[in-house]
């Protein structure tokens, strides 16, 4: 995904000219099975508990043994897309997919579901990015791009938002483990439409792998989660847990003195001298930790304190998949006509108003309030997805958009797996008080969310935020990022 939003070498018959849309709506299916799985999974959770017999923090480890994954690798899967041929990796992604998927509905017990989700998510590092590229590649007059990359961020936010309305349909009518059968169909309709109507294209210059700072990245995001998720157990001042917030720190400092010094680094740190992008990458852990912690949270909260089965509480959901699915095509307009601000700061708003009323959760709280509650978090969570791209992206180089755009999408997945982490934790910290009341630490800590992603959403847009901008893209333009190789 990164350079490739520019130059590219297509071999193979010409069809992305002739049929734009239809890779368009190929891209879009396997986004479609990627980004619903990330939330599917969340209201089938007490299911797979009983089942399983699993704890809370294995249900914890379900969701973020995949955003983990997907968080660490998203940019070399870029790499590899650019070095080796897109269609290829694509396809060689939606099969370890949906091997993943299938296994995952085999899986005997909740460390093997686990492992299995480590597998699907190896694939979907190679579905969602690589499927951006091609995107960018397909459509290169610019508002077509950028209509096409409107309804990519369209669907991203309507398959997030329906998937717990599937997840908890099927649960209920056939089985927790249906929810990942759903992925088969559909995988093999993408990988045989691909084959057909992808020509193949690689970038005429890929950017070199780093793995240096791939080891750093993901000791960093592993260590960190784990330590979040177990610390609980293993009690936040033992040896464990001190130690992997230590290789967690250690590691930080490691990939912030190594990257500067690479020709062409994982991660370019003068992207983030520009405020507008230091800001969106910000948001996007923000605004996807909280939506994240909520789908966890709610559904435990739904089935096990209100007694709702699980497609009842898919259904309650519906109203945020509502909200959600309208937001997001006019957020896209906003942006567009007004830009990033007003999207970001009704998000921020919406988010914080919602998280407000959450910290007056009870067992008995009217279902009525509540459905209001998810509204209003569907509206906050609908607004954020278009201005956090468009903010990330806008003022940088075109030959740099790519990257940018990609560490947008790792910072999101980080804020998902950061979400549930804390969530858990927060919850098994608390418990004794009751389900209900123990999750209201975690809805302040979303308050604070809220109050960042306005304030954040107003700075990003000022004169002196544009002027970091314009230094940061000047800085990328004039030089390589360092003289390593």
């Amino acid at each position: 995904m990164h350079n490739s939003f520019m130059n590219t070498t297509i071999s193979g018959p010409g069809r992305a000219q002739a049929r734009p849309n239809l890779i368009l709506a190929i891209c879009c299916l396997s986004l479609l099975m990627v980004a619903m799985d990330a939330t599917i999974v969340n209201v089938a959770l007490p299911s797979i508990r009983r089942d399983l017999a699993a704890s809370v923090s294995w249900l914890q480890w379900v969701v973020d043994a995949y955003t983990m994954v997907v968080a660490s690798l998203l940019m070399l899967a870029g790499s590899m897309a650019d070095r080796f041929g897109r269609r290829r990796v694509f396809m060689t992604g939606m099969a370890l997919f949906m091997l993943g998927s299938l296994l995952c509905s085999l899986a005997p017990g909740i460390h093997g579901l686990v492992a299995f989700r480590v597998v699907q998510a190896l694939g979907a590092t190679m579905l969602n990015p690589v499927a951006m590229s091609i995107i960018a590649n397909t459509f290169h007059e610019p508002r077509a791009r950028a209509r096409a990359i409107g309804i990519w961020g369209a669907v991203a936010g309507v398959s997030m938002a329906l998937g717990p309305v599937i997840g908890g349909a099927l649960t209920e009518s056939v089985g927790w483990r249906s929810i990942f059968w759903v992925n088969l169909p559909v995988g093999a309709a993408a990988m045989l439409l691909a084959a057909r109507y992808i020509p193949e294209s690689r970038a005429p210059h890929p950017r070199r792998v780093d793995p240096v700072g791939q080891g750093l990245v993901f000791t960093i995001l592993a260590s960190v989660t784990y330590g979040v998720i177990e610390g609980p157990h293993a009690g936040w001042g033992s040896t464990t847990i001190v130690g992997l917030f230590a290789v967690a720190a250690l590691s930080l400092c490691a990939l912030l003195a190594y990257e500067p010094r690479r020709r062409e680094p994982l991660i370019d740190l003068r992207f983030f001298r520009s405020a507008p992008f230091s800001s969106a990458t910000l948001i996007a852990v923000c605004s996807f930790s909280a939506f994240s912690g909520f789908l966890f949270l709610n559904a435990l909260y739904l089935q096990d304190v209100r007694g709702l089965s699980a497609f009842q509480t898919g259904l309650c959901t519906l109203p945020l998949a509502l909200a959600t699915i309208l937001c997001s095509p006019l957020s896209g307009r906003l942006v567009g006509a007004y830009g990033a601000r007003p999207s970001l700061l009704a998000s921020g708003a919406a988010t914080l108003a919602s998280a407000l009323l959450m910290t007056r959760l009870t067992a008995t709280t009217p279902m009525s309030l509540l459905l209001f509650t998810y509204v209003i978090f569907g509206i906050g969570f609908g607004m954020v997805n278009a201005p956090i791209t468009n903010t990330a992206v806008s003022g940088m180089p075109k030959a740099q958009a790519g990257l940018a755009a990609a560490v947008a999408s790792t910072s999101r997945q980080i804020g998902a797996s950061l979400g549930v982490a804390l969530a858990g934790t927060i919850l098994g910290a608390h418990v004794h008080d009751g389900f209900a009341e123990a999750s209201h630490p975690f809805w302040w800590l979303v308050t604070g969310g809220g109050v960042a992603v306005v304030v954040l959403g107003w700075l990003s847009d000022t004169p002196w935020a544009r002027g970091t901008t314009r230094h940061a893209a000047h800085l990328l333009d004039e030089a390589p990022a360092g003289a390593t190789a």
